[in-house]
């Protein structure tokens, strides 16, 4: 009976079973997803330089590890390549852009002021000594024309001269040099020929004598009261002709290679709605303000109507392109990652089956809007990325590879603490630190102003504020530059921070939106 039984088994084997031990290799091998016989590589969705032989988690993230296929698995990779899979790719929300030469243009926005025209602004004095007897002109403000009557002056200086004048023409016929001598004598302390026509006619003393406008326009400062006793060539009035204005709009510096003398801007004032002026800059000023680091772009305007008044908010916008005739690399802003030191873009590679990414630093031009100038770096028709660089960089970093913050190379340490960089920076850079401290603004632009100005000091490696927490975080080289330094920047722009109060000029020299409770 038990060889009957094995006898059976035999037959059924050899007539059933034969190559089972192969194809069940086989069927094993395509579940564990080798092809050719090799073994299945797992690795990180976030982390690509993870391989495991296994699946698991991984030891950066925790995420659950995801099979490669063996193809990616045996390409060639570079000393610096960062390989990244489709699924990768896809929750980096990584996106590229292919470079390309483009003639640069920018549109620039300008915040300005009204500010009254330097060439009409004059100085009413007077040219006798005296004591004002009646003051016409009692506020600043006031609209006054050339001749209309501004005082009344009692001058002991002037009765003489009068005198003299009506002793000299009695002998008129005999002695005509020295009436002239005496009308000249009362000339030169500016009254008009009617007026000293109408001394002889009158043929008495005047002991009072009025103070003509020599100027039309607004007073704008008054420094005189009645009673006041008055020396020659004191300043009594100061009056502003607005017929026509001044613009000043502040271009920070790296917005003047965009600005040349003759480009036209579109302004829009708030208080003349639905009115836009359309002016051709007229002077570009030749120094930069040390505290707010612009300068100033002038444009000049006719005012006939008054409807133009000193201090009144404008915004300005110029549709620019450099003076070059060449077209020039433009690469988005987003794929640019600047230290301060040295800008990095990551390039995609060409003819791979897969995605991958090599580091490469590249020289900046001008800001050019939304893009840069690739001075050196970059070629037409390369591809770069543009979203979720930082990701890529991370990787990098990580893996010990060439990046942003470690340009050398070399391993790195792994162990995460995600809100605080100093122990990645620490170990890359001993000399980077970190501080944070409170700014006070509202907007955007307060960002933009808080941000430039903390980024021009010298020793700042990255600077930036958060507009809704009102954090202000900076990496900067400690033997260059100090805490107290930069914050004493940022007030002297017109920000108040948690250690400085902000310059008070300016601050009333901030557009009103971003003019935050001090």
């Amino acid at each position: 009976m038990t060889l009957v039984l094995v006898i059976g088994i035999v037959l059924g084997r050899f007539m059933f079973g034969g190559g089972s031990s192969s194809n069940h290799e086989h069927e094993s091998s395509l579940l564990r997803g080798d092809q050719e016989g090799q073994e299945q590589i797992w690795t990180c969705s976030m982390h690509p330089q993870i391989r495991k032989d296994g699946p698991g988690q991984c030891p950066i993230c925790g995420m659950d590890l995801i099979p490669i296929d063996n193809s990616m698995a045996n390409e060639e990779v570079l000393p610096d390549e960062v390989p990244m899979s489709a699924s990768a790719m896809k929750l980096a929300e990584i996106q590229t852009y292919v470079v390309k030469k483009e003639k640069p243009e920018k549109e620039i926005r300008l915040l300005g002021k009204v500010k009254a025209d330097e060439r009409l602004v004059y100085s009413q004095v007077v040219h006798f000594p005296g004591r004002i007897e009646k003051l016409f002109i009692n506020f600043t403000g006031e609209k006054v024309f050339k001749g209309q009557k501004l005082a009344t002056i009692y001058s002991a200086e002037l009765i003489t001269a009068q005198k003299e004048l009506f002793e000299v023409l009695k002998d008129q016929s005999t002695n005509p040099a020295l009436v002239k001598a005496a009308r000249n004598k009362i000339k030169q302390w500016k009254f008009t020929d009617k007026q000293i026509a109408d001394i002889e006619k009158s043929g008495e003393v005047q002991t009072e004598v009025d103070i003509l406008s020599d100027y039309s326009g607004y007073i704008m400062m008054r420094m005189a009261s009645e009673g006041d006793h008055v020396k020659k060539g004191q300043k009594l009035f100061e009056v502003t002709d607005l017929s026509r204005v001044w613009l000043l709009f502040e271009a920070y510096e790296n917005d003047l290679p965009w600005v040349k003398l003759g480009d036209e801007l579109a302004i829009e004032l708030k208080s003349v709605p639905g009115i836009t002026f359309n002016e051709k800059v007229a002077f570009i000023d030749p120094f930069i303000n040390p505290k707010t680091r612009v300068a100033y772009v002038r444009i000049e305007l006719r005012n006939p109507k008054g409807l133009l008044k000193p201090d009144m908010f404008a915004n300005g916008i110029i549709k620019s392109k450099l003076p070059i005739k060449e077209e020039v690399i433009l690469a988005p802003k987003s794929a640019v990652l600047w230290t301060g030191k040295r800008a990095v873009v990551y390039v995609k590679l060409p003819n791979r089956e897969h995605n991958s990414f090599i580091y490469r630093e590249v020289i900046l031009g001008e800001d050019a809007g939304d893009f840069y100038i690739i001075k050196k770096g970059l070629e037409e028709g390369e591809e770069i990325a543009t979203n979720g660089v930082f990701k890529i960089d991370a990787a990098a970093q990580l893996a010990g590879k060439k990046s942003m913050m470690n340009p050398t190379g070399g391993k790195v340490s792994t162990q995460h603490n995600h809100s605080d960089m100093e122990n990645i920076n620490s170990t890359q850079n001993k000399e980077i630190t970190k501080a944070q401290f409170n700014v006070k603004g509202n907007c955007e632009m307060c960002q933009e102003v808080i941000e430039k100005t903390a980024n021009s000091v010298l020793g700042i490696q990255h600077a930036s504020w958060n507009k809704d927490t009102k954090i202000f975080t900076m990496h900067f080289n400690e033997k260059k530059i100090s805490v107290e330094e930069v914050s004493k920047a940022i007030a002297n722009a017109g920000y108040t921070t948690e250690f400085d109060k902000a310059n008070d000029s300016a601050y009333q020299n901030l557009p009103s939106c971003c003019q935050y409770k001090k």
